[in-house]
C-alpha cells in the first residue's frame, strides 16, 4: 500500500474525528463504554482544529488520493516526574482497512522524530492493559510498561 506521512491541517479535522471510534476496537474492560474511551480525545481534537492547542502536532498517513489512512496526535509537555522536556502520544490510530501495512509504526516514528526536534527527551502514552495488539507494537518500538492504573467501581 502506497502512503505518505504529512502534518495534518484543521481541514482534515472532520475525517480525523470520524475515525475516533477505532480507538475502542478491542475488548474493553468491564464498566467501560466505547464512546467514553475517546470522548476526551474528541474534545482535544476540536480544540486543535480551532487553533487552541499550540503545544500539539498531528500527523496523518494518506494514500495517493489524499485519503486519510491513520493519524497521530502528540502533546508537548514536561515528563511527569523529572519535568524534563517530553511529550505524550495522545492518539495513534489506523483505519481498519489500512491495518497491517506498517502505517501505525510509520506514524509513531514520525511523531518521535518531530517530538525530538522540538526538544522532547521522552514520550509517554496510555494503552489499555487488554489491548494486546497495541501493547505489542509499543513494546516492539522500545516503549516499556512503567505504571499501572487501578480502578475500583463504587
Amino acid at each position: 500500500m502506497n502512503y505518505q506521512i504529512r502534518f495534518a491541517s484543521p481541514q482534515d479535522g472532520d475525517k480525523l474525528h470520524s475515525m475516533l471510534p477505532r480507538l475502542a476496537a478491542f475488548q474493553l474492560p468491564e464498566n467501560r463504554k466505547p464512546k467514553d474511551t475517546y470522548s476526551g480525545d474528541s474534545k482535544m481534537l476540536r480544540k486543535w482544529i480551532e487553533g487552541k492547542e499550540k503545544d500539539c502536532f498531528v500527523y496523518v498517513a494518506v494514500n495517493d488520493s489524499n485519503h486519510i489512512l491513520g493519524w497521530s496526535y502528540v502533546r508537548m509537555q514536561p515528563e511527569f516526574m523529572s519535568y524534563e522536556p517530553g511529550c505524550h502520544l495522545e492518539v495513534i490510530l489506523v483505519d481498519d482497512d489500512a491495518s497491517g501495512f506498517g502505517i501505525g509504526q510509520a506514524l509513531l516514528k514520525h511523531s518521535e522524530l518531530e517530538a525530538k526536534k522540538r526538544g522532547a527527551k521522552s514520550m509517554t502514552l496510555h494503552v489499555w492493559k487488554n489491548n494486546k495488539r497495541a501493547r505489542a507494537i509499543y513494546e516492539k518500538n522500545g516503549f516499556t510498561d512503567e505504571l499501572s492504573r487501578y480502578v475500583k467501581w463504587l
